[in-house]
């Protein structure tokens, strides 16, 4: 009997409406995985690119039957159909999907690292994922998402979302 993973998906966006995109997102992650969990939203200024739009991140908690590339393979597919096209590091999208942490599992390979090898400097990241999973222990560091973020750069310049004030 083949068994489900729980995994970790970080989204992104800058480019246009932010909200509905990943809204949009949410949507078609849950045509591939079993979403069990989404963050409240996020936002924060880009990272090394100058841009007039901040991001606004969320972290999806979802169970899959999938392989982590073939995940990864549906994840770059929602992306391109989302006008995601591959260019500047760091620079404007439409969309962006990360897989953060898949199970506990560790991968190093050309195509896909997991845990993302970013994760545990990120605070745009780990502050929505606090929220969902704040006891969930990265499975290489052996720190809880909580205490990554206590330590995390950063932290409070990522404000939780008001549409009020985008």
């Amino acid at each position: 009997m083949t068994r489900s993973t729980t995994v970790y998906i970080g989204l992104g966006s800058n480019l246009g409406d932010r909200v509905a995109r990943l809204r949009e997102a949410v949507m078609r992650l849950s045509r591939i995985i079993e979403v069990t969990r989404v963050s409240h939203l996020y936002v924060h200024a880009p990272l090394g690119y100058v841009s007039d739009d901040a991001f606004i991140n969320a972290v999806v908690e979802g169970r899959t039957m999938l392989k982590p590339l073939d995940l990864l393979t549906e994840l770059q597919n929602i992306e391109r159909a989302m006008g995601r096209r591959r260019g500047i590091q760091y620079g404007p999208r439409p969309i962006d999907l990360d897989i953060l942490l898949f199970g506990a599992m560790q991968i190093e390979s050309p195509e896909l690292t997991i845990p993302h090898p970013r994760l545990a400097e990120r605070a745009f990241v780990l502050k929505p994922l606090a929220e969902i999973a704040p006891n969930l222990m990265h499975p290489v560091l052996y720190y809880t998402v909580s205490q990554l973020l206590a330590d995390a750069d950063e932290a409070a310049q990522v404000k939780m979302y008001d549409p009020g004030n985008p």
